[in-house]
This record gives C-alpha cells, structure tokens and sequence, in this order.
C-alpha cells in the first residue's frame, strides 16, 4: 500500500514532464513529385523514394536549452531543417544496395542559429523498400533536445518500476501455485496475469530500449493487442472464480465471442482494439462485481471501488499512461481479493485444527469416560477371580492400548502397523469385556503408509457398537489397502450382521473425528464413505496422489 502511495504522488511529477517547452504550428506534409509539384498523395520514384517537405512556425519557446525535432515516420532517410543535414535514419536503398530500414521514431538535434522563431521548412528525403503499399503519416515535433532524450527515462523509470514488481508478484505466486497442496486455479490465474501485465508494458516500452526496425512496428502492436486480449479475458475469469459467479463457462464463451468480435471489428486499428479490449475487459469486471455486491460477497465493494476509480483514471490522463495505470489499480483490487481468500483459507485450516484437536480429547474421553471405565474394570474383576492368567492378559492389553493412544494423541500421521496395533490390542480388550471373539484381516497393507491416528480405531469401535454378535464364530475386521496410479484406498469391511436401523451411523462424534483428522491432514484430496453391504458394514477412505 505504501508503494501506491508513493507511485500516486508521483503521478504528478510525470504528468509536469509533458508540459511543451516550445509553441509551434506544423503543416501536413506534401509530397515532392519530379517536376517539383507539391502534393498530398504520396509520389512513389524509383527505389519506393520519396522527398516529404513541413512548414514548421515556430511561435515561443520556453526553455534556453538546444532544440530539438522528433520525427515519426517509415523508412530510411534524410532529415534537413532550412536545407541542412540533421542526421539520417538507417541507410537508403540506392543502386544494387538493399535498404537498412531506420526505426519508426528518432530524435534530431536543431543548430542553435537555425532555431529562432519563426518559419522553417523541414525536409524529408528516402526510401521506403519495405511495406511500399503502406502510406502511413508522417510527424514532426519541435522540442527542447534535452527533453526529447529525457522525457522517455522518465517514462521508463515508472515503467520499470511497475514492471519489476509485476515479475516479482507473477514469480511469487507462480512458486506459491506450485509448492501448494491445493493448486488453486485463482492463484495461478493471478500469477499469470501478473506475468502478462510485465510483459505488455515489456513490449509497449520496448521502443525505448532497442532500435526496432520499422519493419518491426506492425508485429510489435500485434503483440501488444494479443496480451491485451488474454489480459481481458483472464482478469473477469479471475473475478468469477473469487467471487464465485455461477455459470462461468457460459460466461466465459460470452465474453470470449465479445473480445473476438471486437478484434476482429478493429482489426489494424491496433491503438484502438487495445482500447476496445480494455474497454470490454473493464464492463465485464464491473457486471460480475456489481452482481457480487448485491449477493454481498466478500471485498466486493472494494473492488467496484476500484473499477470505478480505474475508470476515472483512464479518462482524465492520456491513453498511454491511463490503461497502465487503470491496469495496475484493477491488479491491485484482485490481490485484495486474493488477500481475503488467503484469509478464509488460513481461518478454514485453523477452525480444520481446532476441531480435531476437540474432536480428538473427545475421542480420548470416550476411552477413559467412567462408563467405559466402570464397565472394562468391571470385567476385569470378574476375569481375575475367575480365570487370573486370562485377567493379566486383559490387564496388559488395557494398559497396551492406553499406551498407544497417548504416544499417538498429538502426531499427524501415523505408520499404518500402529494404528493396526492400536486396533488389535482394541479388540483384544473388548473381546474380553463382552465375551465375544473377534478377529483381525489385513491384506495389500504397505508399513510405510501413513494414516490419521485412531481413524481405523474409530471405525472398529462403530463396527463393535453397531453389529450383532454371531451365535458361532466370530466378528471379523478385514483390513484392505487398494492403489491406483492417483489414489490409494483403506477399506475396513466388518463382517457381521448389522443391528436394525435406527441408530445412525453416518453422523456421529466419530465420523466427524475421522472427517477432521482427514481435512487436516489431506485438505480436499480425500474421499470417505460408510454403508452397509451384504457381508456386513463397509468403510473406505481414500486418499487422492498430490503430484
């Protein structure tokens, strides 16, 4: 915030810097034919040449500074001020020598003593071998000479300033995407645009930074209008997604058909697409947020603020610095929203943790709560007195399963053999409470998989509660581990007959511990089902790869 800031007070001093240091009226220029009859139409000579003459009057000047001519036109040729030589632009085609196109623009020093005011005739005497068909104008522009080399280092000194903290932002989120469990399309959406938005202003400023051979110019606004393209289409894509717009791939079409419409409408008016593509991006943002704001969705005020503030900006500055500057304030109110969304997440994972730690003392309760207490002492007595080497077993089995609940209580995740372990020695204990034999089935187990702790214990404990002991044999808990290329599967079958409904077993304290413990430890790449099946009660959890 504190570098906006700092960039809007600097707006000011930019725009002083177009302030004109000369007053001048110019004429359009007329074109030389041999007879030496001035015209409009541009006279084609042998080599594609032409000789293009200006009257120049100029009226004040406010600077004592040199003069200077700035001069924007294809070819290669010779500048002449009141019949003298300023400089050339790349080298004219002649005789069995092929033209070295010159840049589109280029910059002139003026003879102190050709500079007063008044009347001057500039002369522009060249070729033009490539593109011949193209009859595109010709500018001049009188100019303090140091302001002419000036004025763009000022430009690109902002430019570049907003430019490096683009590629920073695109580079960041780009890393932050990748190095994420969750892969959110939003944030690599915002990492691209980021990336987009430091190329366009890469491309639009490049002039400034190399000699780009007229030959060039068209492809360079061809770039131009096609990152201004993907930029109109990505940016209200990325609001739909934060906002949560339904509908988005009809949305999407719509806006993709609109954006194609206007380039194509526009086509080789490339100053123009880009602003109707501008133009088209900014209703889109502001439709989808004027709609997100009356369904009162988070920091969607702000963001219309922001639209409408972009808007104000485009309109009262010039088209070059307004579409930037717009752009950045509209980048700006999508990384608030992403700011917003980071903060759901963070406060989504924290409620993930305080909920299974809850869930977790519940769990542990339940284990030592005076009712499971009094009833596995209970038998305790009962098997000492009865049968005393059976009752030590029972005794050390107890104690076994206490153990491993408490080295468990606070890790993450555990190997699979001592949630097994903890199970077994579970089923131990309650074979001996209710005097019913159970018994434990693994197949497919890897000992270097890792589990939530107690989540297979909370299943065994459901399939004790809710099934019916067998009048011969005994209750079976088979344990079976699936793996495909992108997930792996932990199917707990137990196999017995089921109680009569009437007792639910999909919303109790336990399902809710096993979904938490998953939540925490897998995000949203998890799967958990329980239902009933013809051999009894069969549960899976399965895990999605993270790749």
């Amino acid at each position: 915030m504190h570098r906006l800031m700092f960039f809007i007070l600097l707006i000011p001093i930019l725009l002083s810097s177009c302030k004109q240091e000369v007053d001048y009226e110019v004429t359009d220029p007329l074109y030389k034919s041999e007879k030496g009859i001035l015209q409009k139409e541009r006279i084609k000579y042998a080599n594609n040449s032409f000789r293009a003459e200006m009257n120049v009057k100029l009226l004040k000047r406010y600077t004592t500074e040199a003069m200077g001519i700035q001069v924007n036109a294809f070819g290669a040729f010779n500048v002449y001020w009141d019949g003298v030589l300023l400089g050339s632009n790349g080298q004219q085609a002649q005789t069995g020598k092929a033209e070295i196109p010159g840049t589109e623009t280029t910059y002139y020093a003026i003879p102190e003593q050709l500079a007063g005011l008044g009347d001057h005739v500039i002369l522009l005497v060249g070729t033009q071998a490539f593109f011949p068909g193209v009859q595109r104008g010709i500018d001049v522009k009188p100019e303090g000479y140091q302001r002419l080399l000036r004025v763009p280092l000022i430009i690109m000194s902002f430019m570049n300033l907003m430019a490096g903290a683009f590629l920073i932002a695109a580079i960041y989120y780009f890393l932050l995407y990748w190095n994420s469990r969750s892969r959110a399309l939003p944030v690599l959406l915002f990492g691209g645009i980021c990336l987009l938005f430091f190329s366009l202003l890469i491309v639009e400023y490049l002039k400034f930074y190399t000699t780009i051979p007229y030959t060039w110019f068209y492809f360079r606004l061809e770039v131009i209008g096609w990152l201004t393209f993907t930029i109109a289409l990505l940016v209200p894509w990325y609001f739909m997604l934060q906002f949560q717009m339904n509908k988005k791939v009809a949305w999407l079409l719509l806006l993709l058909a609109t954006l194609t419409a206007v380039y194509i409408v526009n086509y080789r008016h490339y100053d123009i697409t880009a602003i109707r593509l501008s133009h088209a991006m900014w209703a889109a943002s502001m439709l989808i947020t004027a709609v997100s704001v009356f369904r009162k969705m988070p920091g969607a005020v702000i963001v219309l603020a922001g639209l409408l503030l972009s808007a104000v900006v485009n309109y009262f500055l010039v088209y070059d610095f307004g579409l930037f500057i717009a752009f950045t304030i509209i980048v700006l109110c999508m990384l608030y929203l992403h700011t917003i969304r980071s903060k759901q997440i963070e406060d989504a994972h924290h409620a993930a943790l305080l909920r299974s730690s809850r869930l977790q003392l519940e769990l542990v309760k339940k284990n030592i709560q005076p009712h499971f207490l009094r009833n596995t002492l209970t038998s305790l007595i009962d098997w000492v007195e009865e049968d005393p080497q059976q009752g030590v077993i029972f005794i050390r089995s107890l104690a076994d399963e206490f153990d491993i609940l408490n080295a468990i209580s606070e890790v993450k995740l555990i190997p699979i053999r001592q949630e097994i372990d903890l199970c077994r020695k579970h089923l131990e204990v309650m074979s001996f409470r209710k005097e019913i034999c159970y018994t434990w089935e693994e197949h497919g187990v890897d000992e270097n998989d890792l589990i939530p702790p107690a989540t297979l214990h909370t299943l065994i404990e459901n399939g004790i509660t809710h099934s019916l002991p067998p009048e011969h044999g005994c209750i079976t808990f088979r344990l079976s581990v699936l793996r495909k290329e992108d997930h792996k599967e932990f199917q707990l079958l137990t196999i017995a007959k089921n109680r009569e409904p009437g007792q639910t077993r999909g919303g109790g304290t336990g399902f809710q511990y096993i979904r938490a413990r998953l939540s925490e430890s897998y995000g949203e790449n998890w799967l958990f089902d329980s239902h009933a099946v013809e051999d009894g009660w069969l549960s899976s959890i399965k895990i999605t790869q993270q790749t």
